[in-house]
């Protein structure tokens, strides 16, 4: 390994002393040291709750009658947390056999028992499985093959998708009496979460982070806001926040609010009516409720931004627009800061694997580096490797690799996985090219072939199988396009045996019938011969290149 250029955060040597004593100095809130985490020496915070259970209790001592939970037909509040989330623990425990260590699985749209049950579940130092609820029957039962869940909850209509595919033991949400939380003794490296992730060799992998994982994040994430706060000399806001969760819990960018946004910065949470996300809905309910806070991905915000009812919002209470999910795109950072000036833009850089913390580009840097995706979050480690993970020199394009406290432990049940993306030192290997450039990370492409579609990671791999599948089907190959408000679009290019007739509509239909919708091709051309190499792999950037007209969907 060469001695090559790492990127941190430096943000807050550009604070007077006595501003950088009060946050970061001994015995104050983001106080720093460097510790051994799994066998590696990392950069901590000193005052930290233990574990998510903490968490919550403080989070009732310290906000008490504050909307927490806020849903159309009921709201929790921080104070009503700890009984409710008792009594459901005392269920788990009691009636389903639920111990530390044990996982137990959730196949849902969001919900207040969905929330609730998983903070149950945390509390007894179990491990919350969140499969995704877009998934068919067949990709929601691998989920639960490979976690092997003590009990699993769902709504009514993803446990009628397991049960289609011969799962069955699934069991409907419940509510309880209110009950103390359990006293099991919670290490803060003890696993917390399984987050599923698409899979390059066409099965999604489920990333095991930690109850450390998940608090680090919320100490960096305010340490960063505050030294951004400072330095622009803005006054800390007097009202409490508030911020819509329209994310599912089995993203990181839905799980980070309910517990951080929410429970560690007393953050009200309203949740939009079930059914498929509705920007008119989104946009009253900011001014019903005085939002402060918007995340999402790009296609939520082009469709806001879109909507004939925007100009005629209140946004006045709006302070922070936020990416969760995928980095804005530059047209739509001016787009956003031309329609809500008031608001300030975050952009960023992130995977599951580390808590969906990477990089963040906010202040001053939005006007003089919008094309990066800005500069590392505080404590973490970016370097740039080579094929041969040589560490390369700022300015060279390579892999994207990053290290600090946000690091997950691996996949679950996969050794081989992780050791291909996890090394000795801990350092992350995202997959992704990128470069250093006047101190802050730009993205050059996605290795991998991966496609972002509205925020949905999806590895074609996994869908070429499925297409060549199909018995008139000799050759297939799945890339992006591009997609105004989407970001990307799945592309199949197709290759039929001699003879066999085939249309674009066939050809989705049968990808649909084991692939979540989105991963169903939006574009199928059909090829007399895909192009390759020398040694057998499809050239996809010839693909790519050449610009063909996509056949749309029908």
């Amino acid at each position: 390994m060469t001695n090559g250029f790492t990127l941190r955060w430096h943000d807050d040597d550009r604070l007077a002393p006595d501003q950088r004593a009060a946050l970061s100095g001994p015995g104050a809130p983001f106080e720093r040291t460097t510790e051994r985490v799994l066998g590696v020496e990392v950069e901590v915070f000193v005052n930290r709750p233990p574990n998510l259970r903490a968490v919550l209790e403080t989070a009732a001592e310290q906000f008490g009658d504050r909307p927490y939970l806020v849903f159309p037909d009921e709201t929790v509040t921080f104070g009503d947390l700890p009984g409710r989330v008792g009594g459901l623990a005392a269920m788990l425990a009691d009636e389903y056999g639920v111990r530390k260590g044990d996982r137990v699985a959730f196949a849902s749209a969001n919900s207040l028992e969905y929330a609730l049950t998983e903070w149950a579940a945390v509390s007894l130092g179990a491990i919350v499985v969140g499969l995704n609820g877009w998934w068919t029957g067949t990709e929601l039962a691998y989920g639960v093959e490979l976690s092997a869940p003590t009990v699993l909850f769902g709504d009514e209509p993803r446990l009628a998708r397991l049960e289609e595919v011969g799962v069955t033991g699934g069991v409907p949400f419940e509510t309880r009496a209110t009950g103390p939380l359990p006293d099991v003794a919670i290490d803060e490296d003890d696993p917390f979460i399984i987050m599923f992730t698409s899979g390059t060799t066409g099965r999604p992998k489920g990333a095991t982070l930690t109850h450390r994982n998940l608090i680090h994040f919320g100490s960096s994430l305010a340490f960063a806001r505050a030294v951004t706060m400072m330095i622009a000399g803005v006054t800390p806001a007097t009202t409490a926040p508030a911020s819509i969760c329209a994310t599912p819990f089995f993203h990181i960018s839905g799980t980070a609010p309910l517990f951080v946004t929410g429970a560690r910065f007393g953050t009200t949470l309203i949740f939009p009516p079930p059914g498929r996300w509705d920007p008119e809905a989104h946009l009253r309910l900011t001014a019903e409720h005085g939002v402060t806070s918007w995340s999402g991905v790009p296609t939520q915000f082009w469709r806001m931004l879109e909507h004939p009812d925007f100009e005629s919002i209140d946004l006045s209470a709006l302070t922070l627009v936020s990416s969760g999910g995928a980095p804005f795109p530059p047209e739509l950072m001016r787009v956003l800061n031309e329609k809500i000036p008031t608001a300030n833009l975050t952009n960023g850089y992130g995977m599951t694997e580390c808590m969906g913390a990477g990089t963040a580009l906010s202040g001053e840097r939005y006007h003089t580096h919008r094309e990066s995706v800005g500069v590392p979050w505080p404590t973490m480690e970016l370097q740039i490797r080579d094929e041969e993970r040589n560490v390369l020199a700022e300015g060279e394009i390579g892999e994207i690799c990053q290290r600090g406290a946000f690091t997950f432990v691996g996949y679950w049940g996969d050794p081989d996985a992780t050791a291909e993306v996890l090394d000795d030192d801990r350092w992350y290997h995202s997959g992704d090219y990128g470069r250093f450039e006047d101190g802050v990370l730009y993205l050059e492409s996605r290795m991998r072939d991966l496609i972002l579609r509205g925020g949905e990671n999806i590895y074609p791999m996994e869908i070429e199988h499925r297409l060549i599948e199909h018995p008139d089907i000799a050759d297939a190959a799945v890339i992006g396009v591009e997609h105004r408000t989407l970001g990307q679009e799945v592309k199949a290019v197709v290759v039929l045996h001699e003879g066999a007739s085939l249309d674009a509509a066939a050809v989705q239909e049968w990808a649909a019938q084991s692939l979540a919708s989105f991963k169903v091709p939006a574009y199928v051309e059909f090829r007399d011969a895909l192009p390759y190499t020398e040694t057998g792999k499809v050239m996809k950037h010839v693909l790519e290149e050449e610009g063909l007209e996509a056949q749309p969907s029908s």
